[in-house]
């Protein structure tokens, strides 16, 4: 089922021929390059999910006799193998991103170069780009430096296992006093950056996203991932060095492939959430105001933040690439309160990162500027496209996954709340289990953030359909 969703957004479920001739006479790691900086001594982490293998970034943490904080971002330098326009770029510029489905995963590059030569393992020499950004007290963070460099990860940990340390206090096994030292003091600068962005007006979230557990290619049954410590750890470093990168960029006036989320369209609807819960916000599009709201809100009423995240997140819309030009004002990401943001640090998993690596490495290793104006406006629609397919396979294959668990649970009515309203239907998604689907019958006149009550009526495995009829 997943390989029909990928072919039916036209992405590829399998490498090419020619990409995989061209993986073949690929047999070593990047070599050590002139004008590289050795940072192999630097006790490197990486901190990822239990089963990834495809390690795109390494932290560390210092502090400057200034009193200010230090941290270190090291980005696996993927084009060092895979060149522009080369058979290993061209299947990987089709489908611009990892696709993530319950059982498989259609990387966007080989496991040879992901897992292996072009991933941050453990215990071996790697090229990387380095960023280097300094945090002082408040959480204010500024970049200091990014060059190339020699890497070397000296713990390959896992998120749960890092906030059970962080949270409660407990050891990871077979790692060093050092290393259990260093994460706490980057745990401490994490959340002075989150502090700072939050006073920024960053909005803060909690969703509700879902993961099949899978017993012989079967879903048996649907969970919450959670988001832990760690996790906002790593999100705050990276936010930090995808800014880093981008104001690199344009100091040195070169175009940056931006990721942005524009101001909600739908603002009226928000405001009009906001009155429903005894919130006042302003007429138009205020990033701070909305942050306060949140925050009120996830203080009065925890139990029921997800729905409105999920609520406010459909409202203000989806995220996108385009094109900062040097000397242009940027469009800027609303979510994130950032005027100058774009993804750098995971190339082996996302194009634009992979993008942003070789606009960055022109520059630094003094070569000519890789992409021209109009191609990169073409690369930043079509990569928006992708990554709209692509999810819209991820969340085809969780539906899929969900019918399978509920198929026995026809006529049963469930809470829920609506998720999605237009020409094309109504979606809901429940309270218990947190399951998505389209209302067939009963609709009425719904939007988000509506509750109703609703039928089960039937589910088909296959297409990942689950309808329901409202019960108005």
């Amino acid at each position: 089922m997943a390989i029909e969703a990928m072919v039916e957004k036209g992405m590829f479920p399998a490498y090419p021929e020619k990409a995989l001739q061209e993986l073949d006479r690929i047999e070593k790691c990047a070599p050590f390059k002139q004008g590289m900086q050795d940072k192999r001594e630097l006790l490197w982490v990486s901190i990822d999910n239990i089963d990834s293998r495809d390690l795109d970034q390494l932290t560390f943490a210092d502090t400057l006799p200034s009193g200010k904080s230090r941290i270190y971002i090291a980005v696996a330098d993927v084009d060092a193998l895979v060149k522009k326009s080369s058979a290993l770029d061209l299947a990987a510029c089709h489908n611009t991103t990892s696709v993530y489905t319950p059982g498989k995963v259609f990387a966007m590059l080989p496991p040879k170069l992901s897992n292996d030569l072009t991933s941050l393992n453990p215990d071996v020499d790697r090229a990387a780009i380095v960023i280097e950004m300094e945090v002082d007290e408040r959480g204010k963070f500024e970049l200091h430096a990014l060059y190339p460099a020699y890497v070397r990860n000296k713990a390959k940990l896992v998120y749960e296992f890092v906030a059970e340390w962080l949270e409660q206090g407990k050891r990871l096994e077979n790692i060093s006093e050092e290393i259990h030292q260093q994460l706490t003091f980057q745990d401490e600068i994490a959340q002075r950056i989150r502090s700072f962005r939050h006073n920024q007006g960053a909005l803060g979230f909690e969703t509700i996203e879902l993961q099949a557990v899978m017993i012989a290619k079967i879903a048996v049954h649907l969970e919450p991932r959670k988001v832990n410590r760690a996790h906002r750890l790593i999100e705050n470093y990276m936010i930090a060095a995808n800014v880093g990168a981008s104001r690199f960029l344009k100091r040195n006036n070169l175009p940056v492939l931006q990721r942005v989320v524009r101001k909600p369209k739908r603002w009226r609807r928000i405001v009009i959430l906001a009155k429903t819960l005894g919130e006042k916000l302003p007429s138009r599009p205020n990033v701070r105001a909305l942050r306060d709201f949140l925050v009120r809100q996830q203080t009065k009423n925890p139990e029921g933040f997800h729905d409105l995240s999920l609520s406010i997140i459909k409202l203000i819309g989806k995220g996108e690439y385009v094109v900062g030009i040097p000397g242009k004002r940027p469009v800027g990401h609303f979510d994130l309160a950032l005027h100058d943001y774009a993804h750098t640090t995971a190339p082996n998993r996302r194009y634009p990162d992979l993008i942003m690596q070789r606009l960055l490495k022109s520059h630094l290793f003094h070569e000519p500027l890789p992409y021209k104006r109009r191609e990169l406006v073409q690369l930043a629609l079509h990569c928006t496209e992708k990554e709209d397919d692509a999810t819209k396979v991820e969340r085809r294959m969780i539906k899929c996954a969900a019918a399978m668990v509920m198929k026995d649970q026809i006529g049963q009515r469930f809470q829920a709340i609506v998720t999605g309203a237009g020409r094309k239907g109504i979606w809901v998604r429940l309270y218990d289990p947190p399951v998505e689907g389209k209302v067939i019958i009963g609709c009425g006149k719904l939007d988000v953030g509506d509750k109703i009550e609703v039928e089960l009526l039937k589910v088909d495995v296959r297409k990942g359909f689950i309808d329901f009829r409202g019960c108005l």
